[in-house]
């Protein structure tokens, strides 16, 4: 049963609990949360996910990533976007990385592009889909809108990247959750 929004229960306990970016807009920002439900265990679509030092495992977008020092609260990565896109690279900061919760989250601080103020939240769920253990990937963002564009625009453009890398992510974790379900067979 869906809520007015379009959500489920357990989409909506997941929004409210982590994604509270719509609570903290300016005037001159844009929000929104995106939902990717996927058949693979959290436990393999989360080992993705939190690799802050190489987001490109995942992220089609992402030619190349440095991580600098230790991989803790306040680490920076500088990313390399492939040709295509309006920027070459990015200056990532990591701002929370939870094993437990499953949530991440990142602040761009820097990079040739025209994303200010952008920080993103990605939390993963447990859930059964069609009976096999799944997980609910959520993720939201808040970024300034640039000058000569309206927040429509903004927000499409940034859902349309997260929507792209989501769908990867379904992708890899899926391949890799149906390897993993074969491989006992393949030691028999």
């Amino acid at each position: 049963m869906s809520n007015i929004s379009g959500f489920n229960n357990l989409e909506m306990e997941c929004i409210k609990k982590h994604h509270r970016h719509q609570d903290q807009i300016a005037d001159n920002q844009c929000s929104s949360v995106l939902l990717k439900h996927i058949k693979a265990p959290l436990h393999l679509v989360w080992s993705l996910v939190r690799r802050f030092d190489q987001p490109q495992k995942y992220k089609p977008f992402v030619s190349r990533c440095v991580a600098q020092g230790y991989l803790e609260i306040g680490s920076l990565r500088e990313v390399d976007v492939k040709s295509g896109l309006p920027a070459t690279t990015s200056t990532e900061r990591l701002e929370l990385l939870d094993d437990n919760q499953h949530i991440f989250s990142i602040r761009i601080v820097g990079g040739d592009h025209r994303l200010r103020n952008y920080s993103s939240v990605i939390t993963v769920h447990p859930e059964i889909i069609e009976g096999r253990p799944g997980t609910l990937v959520v993720e939201s963002f808040v970024v300034d809108v640039p000058e000569g564009n309206t927040k429509d625009e903004t927000c499409y453009f940034v859902q349309a990247l997260i929507k792209c890398n989501l769908r990867s992510l379904a992708d890899v974790s899926e391949r890799l959750a149906v390897q993993d379900r074969t491989e006992p067979i393949d030691r028999m």
